[in-house]
């Protein structure tokens, strides 16, 4: 099942999505600096905002994707195929 942040993800703008990427890593370096000067209350958090961060990256990926031509597609099947027979 779909968690919630997901559900609102998929309902925001591409361009909605792209600021709110830029406010959560700027968010999250400035904890990421504290926690490492001061510490934070609770330590946990930056786990939190990396998941997030991730959540917004991978909505991004998919919409660029869906949006992406045959060819463009095509293309990327090679390459994965290419490096899937390289690792054996």
């Amino acid at each position: 099942m779909a968690s919630n942040k997901f559900l609102e993800l998929q309902a925001m703008s591409t361009e909605d999505l792209q600021s709110q990427l830029a406010e959560a890593e700027v968010a999250y370096q400035k904890m990421k600096f504290d926690h490492t000067v001061n510490g934070i209350a609770n330590p946990l958090e930056l786990r939190t905002s990396r998941r997030d961060i991730a959540r917004i990256n991978t909505e991004l990926r998919r919409r660029e994707l869906a949006e992406a031509s045959p060819e463009e597609l095509a293309k990327r099947d090679r390459i994965l195929f290419r490096r899937r027979k390289t690792k054996k």
